[in-house]
């Protein structure tokens, strides 16, 4: 069952969507495993053909609820996404996290932040902050958000922003603020912080994030006391793993992966 959302945070509504699974056997009262996805840049919780819809779905299938959700300013969600900053989307992270927590029916002991793109370094901070997040699951995470954004909106746009204050990106105005936000962030350092376990997967055509921003991920998560790390290379997959054999390889390792973490929690809880 799906079932439309609306999460307060900052005075604007975010746009969500709540995937349910099949109800457990009767008696069994224990709640249900939750997946919180955080998209991308200028991307919305539906996703180049419909990665976040379909993800969702299967997760839910594997006996998951899924909560996909809207940044400001992106699909449905109120508000102008280029007006804030980095720390603006990690706001509205806090806060859907906040509002999942209190879901009926969802164990809150057994809660995975997934993130893509700028999504997964937004869900890398938040996580970092937040010991209720015990595992990670990064998608072709953006390591570096000034230079990645930077050179994704192309020299021309980014310094239209720094001299006039903002600039028009596909249809989206983004603020010199905007920029200047990304600046203060290092995802891979600030993921130190994090005591649980991480899965970090890239594809191996991915011309938009190097693979190597997985790799600068793994370094950094390797050097934690605490807390597990697994990397993978998915064969065929694009920034957004469009085909069919790139999405395939993603989703295959991403649910083995979880339901590994989930049977741990249940035996540690």
């Amino acid at each position: 069952m799906e079932r439309a959302h609306s999460i307060e945070s900052g005075g604007i509504s975010l746009a969500a969507t709540l995937h349910e699974p099949e109800p457990r056997e009767e008696g069994d009262a224990s709640g249900h495993p939750l997946v919180l996805i955080c998209h991308g840049f200028v991307s919305n919780r539906i996703g180049v053909n419909r990665l976040f819809v379909k993800a969702a779905r299967e997760l839910a299938s594997h006996g998951l609820a899924v909560l996909r959700f809207d940044y400001g300013g992106c699909g449905e969600s109120e508000g102008e996404y280029g007006a804030g900053g980095l720390d603006v989307l990690l706001q509205q992270t806090r806060d859907v996290i906040d509002y999942a927590m209190r879901l009926e029916g969802i164990d809150a002991k057994r809660v995975v932040l997934l993130g893509h793109s700028l999504g997964g370094a937004v869900a890398t901070l938040a996580a970092s902050e937040d010991p209720r997040i015990r595992s990670l699951v990064l998608w072709a995470a953006v390591a570096r958000p000034s230079a990645d954004i930077a050179r994704i909106v192309g020299q021309a746009g980014y310094e239209q922003a720094m001299q006039s204050g903002r600039t028009d990106y596909l249809g989206y105005t983004l603020t010199d603020r905007f920029f200047q936000s990304m600046s203060r962030f290092d995802p891979p350092r600030q993921a130190q912080s994090f005591a649980g376990d991480v899965l970090l997967l890239h594809g191996n055509r991915d011309n938009e994030i190097a693979v190597d921003a997985m790799f600068q991920y793994e370094r950094q998560l390797r050097l934690r006391q605490a807390g597990s790390c697994e990397t993978g290379i998915v064969l065929g997959g694009d920034h957004t793993f469009s085909s069919e054999e790139g999405y395939s390889r993603l989703m295959a390792s991403t649910v083995a992966w979880i339901n590994s973490q989930l049977q741990q929690r249940t035996i540690a809880v």
